[in-house]
């Protein structure tokens, strides 16, 4: 039986039901569309979106920078994968290039590539919103109904399998410390536990909003535009009368000549917290707070790999499924950053380009790969007085660039981070650790390991930085607080104009994002349904 007979493959269905889908590299003119509402995205915020407003009667374009995608298209290649699936080819980076940042650029944004870990946003995180920002209707009750539809209609649930070796010794490791851990909730149908959902889910077993969402919207008469960049907001007084866009080759890299006006009742924003704000920067847009673009925030992230005697083969199984809050919990929400634990894939390029050494040394240590386990640790940023986040601004092509500074209370946490993985990878049976910083040989034993990190200066370029959620920049705000958006996630400035995405939270959560948008976004989007229309919204139906 051929795999095309036993994986059915939504998009490939879909064209020829006759989706309305339009190709701007295949544009050979300029074009003009109309609709109830345009999206700007196809990612957490935005796939979620259209499928409530299309279900809901409105006429919906939903307009991508990236390519349409599918299971046939998904090699588990990371050669493949990163040119074509993220932004900038995976190697998007902070302005002072100190923090690299993954983020997805393809038909379901970042939910097309992510780890599907599935956290709600933690109650600390909303009750310091609800005191800090007045955002009096975001607790927890509120929205767990939200969280409970999302939850259904993705396929959110326990992951039944037992963890694969590279979670297993987070979880060992951690259990001889005394160290609390949890399993991770992941949106999965079917998952075939290959190991490789950073490249696109070659199963369609990934609930992303490309296999979900998108497809629904598109049953209900959406417009789906793909290698089309938005450009611009027409802005007219009070109200956008516009968005221009350019259309790209078929690479995504070079604007074709060809442009797409689109014209609708209401804008929805959802292009992820570096490009939303970057779009209203470049339109010019009113920013009556003077907060647009900033308190941006990533999950700052430190990453060390240890060389264990038995096989580890990080990249097989479920990507993640151990995590550990204990340092969350231990630290005051205001005070030194505390820090998520969580075991990635490990996949040759990626750990290959995101530790450090050259030559004989790094050669070496890829030479040893299926025995490495790698770990991280997620600082919350946000929260500490002295830690504000960083800011999107533009390069003069009008490109989107974020500065974020590391200051001291980033560098205390990366500190006891970079400790902590250490310490649990030595207990759970590590011949050496290899923390991600320029000048840390790899540790023999954990007294050497204690007092080298110990001893390691912390800068910008010596120690690696990643992160792959970025949030804020559009912040929401109660009535007495400054925001960019109000708490049903309109803009402040823009009568027709609403922020659905990341860039909504005004701090970093202290969990991998997805959830928390699609349940905000989902109550945010039902509540823009029914002011459209006059009507109750429509609810997406649990996923079989």
């Amino acid at each position: 039986m051929s795999a095309e007979s036993v994986i059915p493959d939504p998009i490939h269905a879909g064209l020829a039901r006759g989706w309305k889908v339009i190709d701007g590299a295949r544009e050979e003119r300029d074009r003009d569309l109309s609709a109830d509402v345009v999206i700007v995205g196809s990612g957490a915020g935005g796939g979620v979106t259209a499928e409530i407003l299309a279900l809901s009667g409105l006429a919906v374009i939903v307009v991508e920078e990236g390519a349409l995608k599918s299971s046939r298209d998904f090699r588990m290649r990371e050669a493949d994968a990163y040119p074509t699936l993220y932004q900038e080819s995976a190697a998007r980076k902070t302005r002072d290039k100190g923090v690299n940042i993954l983020q997805g650029r393809t038909v379901g944004g970042s939910t097309t590539v992510n780890w599907t870990s599935s956290f709600r946003t933690p109650p600390s995180t909303l009750a310091f919103w609800q005191r800090q920002f007045g955002l009096a209707t975001y607790d927890e009750a509120a929205l767990a109904p939200w969280f409970a539809l999302m939850e259904a209609r993705l396929h959110v649930a326990d992951w039944p399998g037992a963890p694969n070796e590279n979670n297993e010794l987070l979880r060992r490791g951690a259990a001889k410390l005394g160290i609390a851990t949890g399993l991770i909730r992941r949106n999965v149908n079917g998952c075939w536990n290959l190991g490789y959902c950073g490249m696109g889910c070659p199963t369609n077993a990934k609930q992303s909003m490309l296999v979900t969402t998108i497809p629904s919207a598109l049953d209900h008469g959406a417009t789906l535009v793909t290698r089309a960049r938005a450009q611009r907001l027409v802005v007219k007084g009070d109200k956008v009368d516009g968005l221009e866009c350019t259309l790209l080759d078929a690479a995504g890299l070079h604007a074709t000549g060809r442009t797409l006006r689109v014209r609708a009742r209401h804008y929805v924003l959802a292009g992820g917290a570096i490009n939303t704000p970057a779009l209203l920067l470049r339109s010019n847009a009113p920013d009556p707070s003077g907060q647009l673009g900033k308190r941006t925030f990533l999950h700052p992230t430190l990453v060390s790999a240890a060389l264990f005697p038995q096989r580890v083969d990080g990249y097989a199984g479920a990507p993640q499924t151990v995590y550990s809050d204990h340092f969350m919990h231990t630290q005051a929400i205001d005070g030194p950053l505390g820090f998520k634990l969580e075991a990635p894939p490990l996949h040759p390029v990626l750990l290959a380009t995101t530790m450090q050494g050259f030559g004989r040394e790094h050669a070496g240590m890829m030479r040893q790969f299926p025995y490495l386990q790698g770990m991280l640790a997620l600082l919350r940023d946000g929260f500490h007085p002295e830690s504000q986040g960083g800011s999107v601004g533009l390069h003069g092509d009008g490109a989107a660039v974020l500065d974020y500074p590391l200051n001291d209370p980033i560098w205390d946490g990366a500190r006891r981070a970079l400790l902590t993985m250490a310490e649990i990878q030595f207990a759970a049976g590590a011949s050496g650790v290899q923390v991600a910083h320029e000048r840390a040989p790899r540790y023999a034993s954990w007294n050497d390991a204690k007092a080298g990190i110990a001893a390691l200066p912390f800068e910008r370029h010596l120690t690696r930085v990643v992160s792959a959620h970025v949030m804020g920049g559009c912040a929401m705000a109660g009535a007495d607080h400054a925001g960019v958006t109000g708490p049903d996630g309109r803009y402040r400035g823009l009568a027709n104009v609403s922020v659905h995405d990341g860039s909504l939270f005004p701090t970093s959560i202290g969990a991998n994002p997805q959830l928390s948008i699609y349940g905000i976004t989902a109550r945010l989007a039902s509540d823009l349904a029914q002011a459209l229309t006059g009507r109750p919204a429509a609810r997406p139906q649990a996923q079989a």
